[in-house]
């Protein structure tokens, strides 16, 4: 298979586009964005062009940080049906949180080029908990068209605790609570005295390597990122910090997050959550509405969009709908959405900063990373797509096998199609 190799980083000047940076603002007209050494230099209207920069005239078209996306299983499965592709989880291995993602993600998965053509630069990648609440520590990636995708290895720890953590704890949540609590403190223990803790004895846990993994996450090094949907197990998880204060808590899923969104504000945690999601789909998503996501926000909950409801390592080009529709809701009596700005938000800079890495991706601001999208149209509209992607300064190629089918058959010629094709 040809693999492509990007253009070396050279110094940009993109001149007169709609620009929105990022950070929750609203667009700007005829705004100018210059990168220099992979990294964002200047941003915003009136800025001066360096000389010797390249400079790319983005009249008409909209200028836009790379997209994140807030939670995905992007490179871990090439076809999910398939289990020679999908290292998603780990269901025989005697491991759980010590499994590290990383290392078996897959850049040359298709999904990965077709998501980088939607303009998708940068993804949160989390691994499925297999033998027990702890699935083990994810990643967060760039889509850049070579073989280096971590941005960040081991950025947080995934934990079950609705539903299905009940399930592979004993049946209960209550069974899943004291087995989430009692191996935070066998994880404390190893912290305290690494040497004698005994991981092979029949009332442990969580064996040596499990333990050491989740040393980070008692002391509040790594974040955890905790899968929970209802209003309920919200609160228990954020009652948590009461016996474990050092937790970075980060909420995956939270369909009936608005049920509870003052006390999520008031403990400062950052959510991750679907972008439309008005069914009850289960017993945990009983409160579901489309008001979630804006719901939240007005609470003052910091809101990041992923892919939460399935098609987890194909789809993430829908995160420029799922931002869409925040801002369509706000067209739709009795409902609650978002501006422009801040639905552009959720895909950008915030879930960036829930990772810890707000200071280096997720927005146009000076210092940034050199991830930037043109566009042909409103970003959020469904008929625009990118015209161009930088990731890191580097220019990658909108090339996918999508694209090249779609190619090959717009008007083939006579005997330019396989014989099943001909009739």
């Amino acid at each position: 298979m040809a693999f492509s190799t990007p253009a070396l980083a050279q110094s940009i000047a993109i001149t007169g586009a709609t620009l929105a940076i990022g950070d929750g603002s609203e667009p700007i007209q005829n705004g100018t964005v210059v990168i220099t050494a992979g990294k964002v230099v200047a941003a915003g209207t009136g800025i001066a062009v360096p000389p010797g920069a390249k400079t790319i005239d983005a009249a008409g078209k909209w200028v836009t940080p790379g997209i994140v996306s807030g939670f995905s299983r992007l490179g871990l499965a090439e076809v999910p049906g398939v289990k020679e592709t999908n290292d998603t989880r780990a269901a025989r291995s005697p491991f759980s949180a010590a499994i590290d993602v990383a290392p078996a993600i897959n850049p040359l998965a298709n999904p990965v080029a077709i998501s980088r053509t939607a303009g998708i630069t940068r993804a949160v990648v989390a691994p499925v908990a297999a033998n027990g609440i702890f699935a083990g520590q994810g990643a967060v990636v760039d889509l850049g068209a070579d073989l280096t995708p971590i941005t960040r290895p081991r950025a947080f720890q995934y934990v079950e605790m609705g539903e299905e953590g009940k399930d592979d704890a004993g049946g209960s949540r209550a069974a899943m609570i004291l087995t989430f609590r009692m191996m935070l403190r066998e994880a404390q223990e190893f912290a305290k005295a690494p040497a004698s803790y005994d991981g092979r004895s029949k009332d442990a846990l969580l064996n040596r390597v499990d333990a050491e993994a989740l040393v980070p996450v008692v002391t509040g090094a790594m974040p955890l990122m905790v899968h929970v949907e209802s209003a309920r197990d919200i609160l228990t998880i954020l009652s948590l910090r009461q016996d474990f204060p050092a937790l970075k808590l980060i909420l995956a899923g939270a369909t009936e997050g608005w049920m509870v969104a003052p006390q999520i504000a008031a403990a400062k945690v950052p959510v991750i959550t679907a972008g439309l999601e008005d069914l009850p789909s289960s017993f945990e998503k009983l409160a579901a509405t489309q008001s979630n996501v804006g719901r939240m926000v007005k609470a003052g909950v910091s809101v990041s969009m992923g892919m939460l409801t399935g098609d987890d390592a194909l789809q993430l080009r829908a995160a420029t709908q799922q931002a869409g529709n925040m801002v369509a809701l706000t067209k739709v009596p009795g409902a609650t959405g978002l501006s422009w700005g801040q639905a552009l938000r959720t895909i950008t800079a915030a879930p960036a900063e829930a990772m810890g890495l707000g200071d280096r991706i997720g927005s146009l601001r000076v210092g940034r990373a050199g991830d930037v999208v043109i566009w042909d149209g409103d970003p959020l509209e469904m008929t625009s797509a990118p015209v161009a992607v930088w990731i890191d300064g580097v220019a990658q190629p909108l090339e996918n096998r999508q694209t090249r089918l779609r190619d090959r058959y717009a008007t083939p010629g006579e005997g330019a199609v396989p014989k099943a094709y001909e009739w």
